[in-house]
């Protein structure tokens, strides 16, 4: 008996919930994340032009910007998405196209129950797995190697600047009060 009480209740929650007015809406940066997560195991997509994932590790290589390359117009009951993709050579364009088209809308109806109207793709580039890899390894070595230089000349600065201000510095005597408490 209690057990009826108890789903006699939520229901009567739900129902309680259904009357109240408001509304729901989605920000792009919201519907990008989705499609952007989403594709990331289509196999022969090898980039979203101005994201960084591919199907050499099966997940997000940039996981802090899932949306770069995904462009959508999101509206109150429907979604249309663009992409710029590249596609892994020899692989075929229309069944990869076909796969987006599917998983992106699953994915976003699944978490949002907005239906999907249209999604383009622009096949911008084909390349090997192999120049792929090869592209992104000099990627991510430049975008390392610049990192690593900007730490350098930073260290360096700072050091100068250490440097600089001790000897512009008051020296303390011993038995001098400190400037500071």
């Amino acid at each position: 008996m209690d057990n009826f009480n108890k789903n006699k209740q939520d229901t009567g929650s739900n129902e309680q919930a259904k009357n109240i007015k408001g509304e729901l809406t989605y920000e792009d940066k919201v519907i990008q994340k989705i499609v952007g997560y989403s594709l990331g195991k289509i196999d022969g997509l090898l980039n979203i032009e101005g994201g960084f994932f591919s199907n050499i590790t099966d997940k997000l290589v940039n996981v802090d910007n899932p949306t770069a390359g995904v462009d959508v117009e999101v509206g109150k009951k429907q979604v249309a998405v663009d992409l710029s993709i590249v596609v892994e050579y020899e692989k075929n364009a229309v069944k990869i196209y076909d796969e987006i088209k599917h998983v992106v809308s699953e994915q976003i109806n699944k978490m949002t129950e907005l239906d999907v109207v249209e999604v383009n793709v622009d096949v911008v580039d084909i390349k090997t797995r192999e120049q792929f890899e090869e592209d992104s390894v000099s990627l991510q070595d430049r975008v390392s190697d610049a990192a690593s230089s900007t730490g350098k000349a930073i260290s360096n600065q700072t050091e100068k600047s250490k440097r600089d201000l001790k000897k512009a510095a008051p020296q303390r005597k011993e038995g001098d009060k400190p400037r500071v408490q």
